[in-house]
């Protein structure tokens, strides 16, 4: 398995310190789709975004999106270790666990500046 590049690393952190940082709920949920869909290639980065995404969940007392989450959480990184994650997909539960979506034009760009190699 590789390592994720480090212009992706980056820009994954940066959506994670985003969420942190944000004030508003829906600004913090957009944050975590982006860094989970930049994340999605590696076992380990794509467990953070979920386990991000469960926190916010538990956070928003939102049962369905923590069900969901414990969900994804559980088999994400093994979705990304056998090639199985959906590309694009944002990892929310109002989606498909296994529907590829279109991956953002703007990290789309960083995927590809970082030789992943989007399916």
């Amino acid at each position: 398995m590789s390592r994720m590049p480090a212009g992706v690393r980056s820009a994954f952190e940066a959506e994670l310190t985003r969420a942190r940082s944000a004030t508003d709920i829906d600004q913090m949920w957009r944050a975590l789709e982006r860094a989970h869909i930049l994340s999605q290639e590696w076992a380990w980065p794509h467990t953070r975004a979920h386990w991000e995404m469960l926190r916010l969940a538990i956070r928003c007392r939102d049962r369905r999106e923590v069900a969901g989450q414990v969900l994804r959480l559980a088999f994400g990184g093994i979705a990304s270790a056998t090639g199985r994650a959906p590309l694009g997909n944002t990892g929310r539960t109002d989606v498909g666990a296994f529907t590829p979506m279109p991956i953002p034009q703007d990290l789309m760009a960083i995927l590809s500046a970082g030789a992943a190699t989007p399916r």
